[in-house]
């Protein structure tokens, strides 16, 4: 697995890898037919999200490794800093 972090972040500049965080708190909501799900991590003020095509397991109170990207989006007008979340592991 190691390795295809490495991979990855070679590659990508702009990519971040994370280890051994703790989630705080999870939550799921459909946007089409996707399930968007947002985490919050321990000692992060910022939301990470990503979206699957099915509903994930509630990963509160978990351990979970993350490969993410910085990004920005605009909610009612104000930018928002959130994380892009690609690759996410339980440990």
């Amino acid at each position: 697995m190691k390795n295809e972090v490495d991979k990855l972040l070679v590659k990508h500049e702009l990519l971040v890898h994370s280890e051994r965080k703790r989630v705080t708190s999870h939550v799921q909501r459909k946007d089409g037919d996707w399930i968007v799900n947002t985490i919050m991590l321990e000692h992060y003020s910022v939301p990470f999200r990503f979206k699957r095509k099915t509903r994930y397991k509630n990963l509160k109170g978990m351990f979970v490794n993350l490969t993410y990207y910085p990004n920005t989006e605009t909610i009612a007008g104000i930018p928002v800093e959130v994380m892009k979340v690609i690759r996410i592991r339980t440990t």
